[in-house]
């Protein structure tokens, strides 16, 4: 196994640990988390090598924690529309909870909350 994939693997086991959703920078500091740079690298991964990294993001959307399943369902959306779309779907009848973070506001929701925000948003 080489070091791309030991960071690829490594990073995809933080998101599945993730407890908080954020994709930019979190509080006044506009601290950067490491769930969110593991987001950041797996989207790299999902451009640079697409087979390896979404069979990774497949099972991250299985077996990750709420938060973790968020970031795969967002991941997919960026790569295929409709992937994106079928995740979100299997998701909103998810009562897993999970915190949220938008710049420095912190809240917190559940995966059938925000499948639903995101489906309704593709619509739109």
């Amino acid at each position: 196994m080489g070091k791309r994939d030991r960071e690829l693997d490594a990073a995809v086991r933080q998101l599945a640990e993730a407890d908080t959703l954020a994709f930019g920078g979190v509080g006044f500091a506009g601290q950067v988390l490491p769930a969110t740079d593991a987001y950041r690298h797996v989207e790299r991964a999902l451009g640079e090598h697409p087979e390896q990294a979404r069979k990774k993001v497949d099972r991250l959307l299985r077996e990750g924690s709420p938060a973790g399943r968020a970031y795969a369902a967002t991941l997919l959306e960026t790569i295929d529309a409709d992937a994106g779309r079928d995740a979100w779907t299997r998701l909103r009848d998810d009562d897993g909870e999970f915190t949220t973070f938008h710049g420095c506001v912190m809240g917190r929701t559940t995966l059938r909350e925000y499948a639903a925000e995101r489906l309704a948003a593709d619509r739109s």
